[in-house]
């Protein structure tokens, strides 16, 4: 597979995030986000795992549990508790300094080192969605704002440790995704149990909504994801999450009816002038790239 395959395999995960907004307000039932992010792993993961049927072994066991917490399990809720106490847009800017902080996290984890364009192009990227999603009216709230900068540092380092750890050779990449799926999943059942509860009924819409998120949004979006931050540059899968607020933005204006301005156009560009510089400059040097495809999915399992 070459590289700009995986890239737009790998884009197909943020893309679909993207609709999550979309589907949860016109679907879903009002007041149980936490279900939302329950539905969308668990079920996901046990399928994985039937279809994997391989579990972890040793320390991955608990590397699946780390992994499981800081790519799902702490994100979810951290995304909705910023989401209660943040208007929508200025949740999303602060979602947009992720790359910024994969970067910051790979130079102290991975010990990479920060190339100057790589900075150039993170910064672009979260200018861009702060003019595709801040509105002049958006309010700022103290801890809504760490909930937010909390769940985007958690994906940030579960980014970083799932390329530092990488994927147990002979596992394949459902089932490796299947395992934090599952993990992360756990993690949710019981806060979404104690502090959220169940609807009282779920209609079709509802199970339609959550049917879109546990396999789109869920199974095979983490499939891919997972495979991406193994085999790209460590900054690349950062650039691409910034296509979830901008496919977001436009699916309301193509069918919620929401507004779009000028500002929001410049930044959809700034966006999608980051990806594009930011994947050519993180394009690895010749004597850095792997032989094939194959020899770069059996990685370092160092713990």
């Amino acid at each position: 597979m070459n590289r700009l395959t995986l890239l737009l395999l790998t884009a197909l995960a943020p893309i679909s995030w993207g609709t999550t907004y979309l589907v949860t307000t016109e679907l879903l039932p009002v007041g149980h986000p936490l279900l939302a992010g329950l539905l969308r792993s668990l079920p996901a993961g046990l399928v994985a795992l039937a279809i994997g049927r391989i579990l972890p072994t040793g320390w991955w066991w608990v590397k699946s549990l780390v992994l499981g917490i800081l790519n799902i399990g702490a994100f979810f809720p951290l995304l909705f508790l910023a989401a209660e106490r943040l208007p929508g847009g200025v949740a999303a800017a602060v979602a947009g300094a992720q790359p910024l902080i994969v970067l910051a996290l790979s130079a102290l984890v991975l010990r990479d080192r920060i190339r100057p364009a790589s900075a150039v192009a993170a910064l672009a990227g979260a200018a861009g969605v702060g003019l595709v999603v801040l509105g002049p009216d958006a309010a700022l709230d103290g801890l809504g704002i760490l909930a937010a900068l909390g769940g985007v540092t958690s994906t940030g380092l579960g980014i970083i440790l799932t390329k530092r750890w990488g994927r147990p050779a002979g596992v394949g990449p459902v089932a490796y995704a299947g395992w934090q799926l599952t993990a992360g999943g756990l993690f949710l059942l019981p806060l979404t149990l104690g502090v959220e509860g169940l609807p009282s009924r779920i209609d079709g819409d509802a199970a339609l909504g959550y049917l879109w998120l546990g396999t789109v949004g869920g199974l095979i979006a983490y499939t891919l994801w997972f495979r991406g931050i193994q085999l790209l540059p460590v900054v690349a899968p950062g650039l691409l999450a910034l296509l979830s607020p901008v496919v977001a933005t436009a699916l309301g204006v193509a069918l919620a009816g929401e507004s779009f301005s000028g500002a929001q156009a410049l930044g959809i560009g700034i966006v999608l002038v980051a990806l594009v510089g930011g994947q050519i400059v993180a394009r690895p040097r010749r004597s850095e790239e792997p032989a094939s495809t194959a020899a770069a999915e059996r990685v370092d399992v160092r713990a």
